[in-house]
């Protein structure tokens, strides 16, 4: 791993940035429509912002009821 250049490193980087962008977004998408959850809405929100690719993951599997 120490003899990638940047154009490597890059490329190994900006798929997964996309990735969490977009986990990020369906996240809170799904937050905002839904009306209930495990916790209050705004921890949850502050989880998918700033725990980065595990906060949504969380969200998906621990956050949304299923009533």
């Amino acid at each position: 791993m120490d003899n990638l250049t940047n154009s490597q490193w890059i490329s190994l980087i900006v798929p997964l940035l996309i990735v969490q962008l977009i986990l990020i977004a369906v996240a809170l998408t799904v937050l905002v429509k839904a009306d209930r959850t495990r916790g209050p809405k705004w921890l949850w929100a502050i989880v998918i912002v700033l725990v980065n690719l595990l906060g949504p993951i969380a969200f998906f599997l621990f956050g949304r009821r299923s009533d």
